[in-house]
């Protein structure tokens, strides 16, 4: 298939610049991918949706400050690091931007010089590897001058909203630290909506992808086979595998809260549907055609066109009925895309 066959018009005042004062205040557009029924409910309606059995996949990750602004030191230069993941003591993986292209071996100056780091090899569309000064402790040096990388398309200063979003940018269930960006379809959920569920006899498992900068990599190949993502790693524990294969097995539905929830899922589905615990790094690219295996409902927001997550929600509802839902949803005036609205694949 082609990448221009998942292109939508979208008007820019629909993208959502601010979180909404409560996160289950959110619309919810209901899509039945049997029916090809669209309706228009909120997120405090969820629980309506679901029945005692269903069980509820969420993504734990927790979205770290993982950006620093500084110089280049041989330049001056302005240069700008997202730090990704430790490869080896000392050395971390970070996707740089500058006016001009780094050297191996270039020294860059971040947050006002209070860290200086090395260039030590270039890797491409996969990042930079920096290495750092002996016994740096980069988590606690980001948790005091790093920013919340906000996605490019939130176009306000991310440094005058830094301590609203460090909260705002996370979802309820974040725990486990490691993500560059959040699993956004789980922004939507309260405590209270958590309860309700819980006391309807919907089951939750947890498991961890730690979403990375492939979430905002545009698809530039025109046929969509010709596109490759970039690994994220991924673990699901024995436990929540068997809540989950003990869902199915009774008749209730896997509900995934996210694209990062289906992906994994589906890294480590059976052709049964069963699901097993693993750990390790996926690069599954879902699209048309695809069968699922693992989940029967997918809960997700609206996507940037011709973007690998609108195409893996047209592999699971199909594509004409996608663009119509978008289509709706835009003429309705529906928020789009990170601390935008969202829908329910049923």
């Amino acid at each position: 298939m082609l990448t221009a066959d998942f292109d939508y018009h979208l008007p820019p005042e629909l993208i959502a610049q601010q979180p909404l004062e409560r996160r289950d205040a959110s619309r919810l557009l209901v899509v039945d991918r049997r029916s090809g029924a669209i309706a228009h409910r909120t997120f405090r309606e969820l629980p309506e949706l679901l029945r005692a059995g269903d069980v509820l996949v969420v993504n734990d990750t927790r979205v770290f400050p993982a950006r620093l602004h500084g110089l280049r030191a041989g330049t001056g230069g302005r240069i700008e690091a997202l730090f990704l993941r430790e490869e080896a003591p000392g050395r971390w993986l970070a996707l740089t931007r500058s006016g001009g292209s780094l050297r191996p071996g270039e020294e860059l100056a971040l947050a006002e010089g209070g860290l200086r780091v090395r260039v030590v090899e270039r890797r491409g569309q996969a990042g930079d590897l920096l290495e750092l000064p002996p016994g740096t402790d980069l988590p606690g040096f980001l948790a005091e001058h790093g920013e919340v990388p906000l996605p490019p398309y939130i176009l306000r200063p991310d440094q005058s909203a830094r301590t609203a979003d460090s909260a705002r940018y996370q979802t309820v269930f974040a725990r486990s630290s490691g993500a560059v960006a959040a699993p956004t379809a789980g922004l939507h959920f309260t405590p209270e909506i958590i309860a309700e569920l819980e006391r309807l006899g919907t089951r939750r498992a947890s498991l961890t992808l730690h979403v990375g900068p492939g979430t905002f990599q545009p698809v530039k190949a025109e046929r969509i086979e010709d596109h490759r993502l970039l690994p994220e790693h991924y673990e699901l524990g024995a436990e929540a595998a068997q809540v989950i294969n003990k869902a199915r097995a009774a008749g209730g539905r896997v509900v995934a809260v996210g694209t990062t929830v289906a992906r994994t899922l589906e890294s480590l589905a059976a052709d049964d549907g069963s699901v097993r615990p693993g750990t390790g790094w996926t690069e599954l690219f879902i699209h048309p055609p695809y069968r699922f295996r693992s989940i029967d409902a997918l809960v997700t927001n609206f996507h940037l066109p011709k973007s690998t997550l609108i195409m893996l929600v047209a592999a699971f509802a199909g594509r004409e009925l996608v663009l119509e839902a978008y289509r709706q949803a835009v003429m309705a005036k529906y928020r789009f895309y990170s601390y935008g609205d969202c829908c329910i694949v049923l």
